[in-house]
């Protein structure tokens, strides 16, 4: 790959003001990116469209563009790219690892429940249970009759199935190549575990996608190389790959980097008013006030 052919991205969603965390990650890809001699983008992720505002996204622009980042045109929309998500799922029913479950969060709440009563129930790496139901043994005909009925459902991936897709694939055991570091100090060639994960939604009856299908579309339709984001999500690489081999898309270099905490040990929000790029600016600081509070 020559440095030409680098590409960085940063991808906001627009349900917020930007804080000096994004102010980390936006400006540690444009500068890698100009370091490399590459391509900086913005993406806008605003999938839920319940929460996005178009204010918030001419916020981000304000505010990105105040920090002396510059990208390229036309910017990438979630919103605008659900036919790409759509076909993405089809490719992986067409391979059978995925299914419709139909259980409200409630009634999810409640199984979960009643497994933790029967012992200890597992977890995925964010902290959050796993599906405790099993529509993957519904019948074919059950699933269809319920959809025609309107029923909501979500569309999750049968982990079990896509595992065993993999399993003799060229890239199994799945890998990442990591160059910075994950919670622990995970570094350079990490193994995926995507099974911590369980059944995970990959799109909703309201909603053709979810963060981990959409991201991975996105940065191959953009012919993203490095992917430069947050420690937060160093465990999600693990769905992400497992997604890239059976769409068979590329796989790019990932880079997580530390997060900036609120003095509570809290990663920080976008209501935190104290370390908002918008009001930071209007206190009279500078972008590169902001720079050096970010360790840049």
């Amino acid at each position: 790959m020559t440095h030409a052919a680098a590409t960085f991205r940063f991808a906001p969603s627009p349900n917020g003001f930007l804080h000096i965390g994004h102010a980390l990650s936006a400006c540690l890809n444009f500068d890698l990116a100009r370091q490399a001699g590459g391509r900086f983008l913005l993406r806008i992720e605003d999938i839920d469209q319940a929460r996005c505002r178009p204010e918030f996204e001419t916020a981000i622009a304000e505010d990105l563009s105040w920090l002396g980042l510059a990208w390229e045109t036309p910017v990438r929309r979630q919103s605008e790219a659900f036919e790409a998500y759509r076909a993405a799922l089809r490719a992986l029913d067409a391979m059978g690892v995925v299914y419709p479950s139909f259980e409200s969060r409630a009634e999810i709440a409640r199984l979960v429940a009643e497994r933790e009563r029967a012992g200890a129930w597992p977890r995925d790496p964010d902290g959050a249970p796993l599906y405790p139901g099993q529509a993957n043994r519904m019948e074919v005909a059950e699933r269809a009759r319920r959809i025609a009925s309107g029923a909501p459902y979500a569309l999750r991936l049968d982990m079990a199935a896509a595992l065993a897709r993999i399993a003799n694939h060229a890239l199994s055991p799945l890998t990442w190549v990591e160059t910075g570091c994950g919670p622990n100090g995970e570094t350079g060639i990490v193994p995926a575990d995507p099974a911590a994960w369980g059944d995970i939604v990959l799109a909703r009856k309201e909603t053709p996608t979810s963060y981990h299908l959409s991201v991975v579309v996105d940065d191959a339709a953009q012919a993203v190389t490095h992917v430069v984001r947050g420690q937060d999500l160093f465990a999600a690489t693990s769905i992400h790959r497992l997604l890239q081999v059976l769409l068979d898309l590329p796989a790019p270099t990932y880079r997580h980097h530390r997060l900036i905490l609120d003095a509570q040990g809290n990663k920080l929000a976008k209501s935190t008013r104290a370390t908002g790029l918008r009001e930071l600016r209007r206190g009279g600081a500078s972008h590169a006030d902001i720079r050096r509070l970010v360790g840049l």
